[in-house]
């Protein structure tokens, strides 16, 4: 099972979406009281950069926010539509929701039990969830001011589609505010991907070191969380996929294996 997380995105298209489903699944069944909200690796601010301020029920989550903070803190969301695909657990979507007060902000999944489990403990006005395809959004062209997305279009059954469709459903001048792991020798076709939807790149940065320092300051909270909710025979697998200090996951990240990116794009 570890091994399977670990090279997720390399297994053939047609096994992702089932075991995506099934690993979500499995994440809701565990913590079902959502005391794990986010599912991403985390950022923290190097050489004493500024760090969000966040209310006290938000800090025990302060890394994975700042990922969240990280790809979004360039753009005014204030009273904007904003679509999110892959939204998860739904720990981004109720953080930008409250914090940037966009006036909608959709979460978008491919596991039906996440969106139910999403809609079951977020309550705001400006916030829902609902299921969907990334390859095939359901909405109009030009409904979304922004569209977010966080550690999901790596492991798309097909990245140019999800790209063609988000620049679809962009208004003109709309953007896409993505962070993802990309091997190096990946970097040139992700970029050429993100080219050619007739994208205009107005920053992408690599910010593996920040990701890196987030695990190395939350690995503790992460592994307390795993050895209290999950069973003991799928914790080490747990862990790789939640980047544990020790793990193959961290250690690509520590020694550059994998890099880990983040993009401003504008249509």
């Amino acid at each position: 099972m570890t091994k399977i997380v670990e090279k997720f995105a390399e297994l053939p298209k047609f096994l992702r979406r089932p075991l995506w489903q099934w690993w979500h699944r499995k994440m809701n069944e565990y913590d079902s009281d959502n005391t794990a909200k986010f599912m991403n690796y985390g950022y923290e601010s190097l050489n004493g950069g500024a760090r969000p301020e966040l209310k006290d029920e938000d800090e025990v989550d302060r890394y994975c926010i700042q990922l969240y903070d990280h790809v979004v803190n360039k753009a005014d969301l204030k009273g904007k539509i904003v679509l999110e695909v892959g939204s998860g657990r739904g720990g981004g979507a109720s953080y930008i929701s409250r914090y940037y007060i966009p006036e909608s902000y959709i979460g978008m999944d491919i596991s039906k039990s996440s969106i139910k489990f999403c809609n079951n403990h977020y309550n705001a006005d400006n916030l829902k969830f609902i299921h969907g395809i990334a390859e095939s959004i359901p909405y109009e062209d030009n409904s979304f001011d922004f569209v977010v997305n966080v550690e999901s279009a790596r492991a798309y059954s097909d990245m140019q589609a999800f790209f063609n469709e988000v620049y679809r459903l962009l208004r003109p001048g709309g953007k896409l505010l993505l962070a993802d792991m990309i091997y190096p020798h990946e970097l040139e076709n992700f970029n050429k991907r993100i080219d050619k939807a007739g994208f205009k790149r107005i920053s992408e940065k690599d910010i593996s070191s920040n990701v890196v320092a987030a695990l190395d300051k939350d690995s503790e909270r992460r592994e307390h969380l795993i050895n209290t909710k999950i069973p003991k025979f799928l914790r080490k697998s747990f862990k790789t996929f939640a980047g544990t200090v020790g793990t193959s996951r961290y250690n690509n990240f520590a020694s550059g294996t994998f890099q880990y990116w983040s993009y401003m794009l504008e249509k």
